[in-house]
């Protein structure tokens, strides 16, 4: 558990990643031992209260601060629904960090089995079968709070049919610990 105050940092690091990328400034690491260790986190943007970038890691492969950096950039000026974030927008945006658990493998035999044992509002999913995955954070249960229809969504957003289940699937779960910024006024 990461608590209050190394939330703010890495939501300072994250902006200023984003700031350090636009050219604005230099970036200085935190050195903190907490995140010298390896993490993985995704990182959301939103202005105006709408979703703007979102990009993360689902298993740890760097530090914490480089995942924060390399996810914060990306999620800025690389996810491809979005254009890229100009300075000026960024002093209108608002920065969330959530940093995940390991992925816990779940065995299921089905789509019945899967939504029986969903924890809404606590559980990430990801779903991966063959060259195709998808994933939905925790957050996402507050706009998709029926099992059914978060499910469905997530595998439309992998590129399949809402109704779609191999026994191929692989099925993983995490949780996050999520900060963020407060309100813009």
């Amino acid at each position: 558990m990461l608590d209050e105050r190394l939330g703010t940092l890495l939501l300072a690091l994250a902006r200023e990643a984003i700031v350090s990328q636009l050219g604005q400034s230099a970036i200085k690491k935190p050195d903190t031992q907490a995140l010298s260790r390896p993490g993985a986190c995704f990182i959301t943007l939103k202005r105006q209260g709408a979703l703007r970038g979102c990009m993360g890691s689902l298993e740890a492969h760097q530090s914490l601060a480089e995942d924060i950096i390399h996810n914060a950039v990306a999620a800025a000026l690389h996810d491809p629904r979005f254009p890229p974030v100009s300075i000026e927008e960024l002093g209108e945006t608002t920065i969330e960090v959530s940093v995940l658990t390991a992925p816990e493998p779940v065995t299921v035999a089905n789509e019945a089995e899967l939504l029986a044992m969903l924890r809404p509002g606590v559980d990430g999913v990801t779903l991966r079968c063959g060259c195709r995955q998808a994933t939905f954070l925790p957050q996402v249960w507050e706009q998709l709070p029926a099992p059914t229809a978060f499910i469905q969504q997530l595998k439309r957003k992998a590129g399949w049919s809402a109704d779609f289940w191999s026994p191929d699937m692989i099925v993983t779960r995490y949780q996050v610990q999520k900060f963020t910024e407060p309100p813009l006024r």
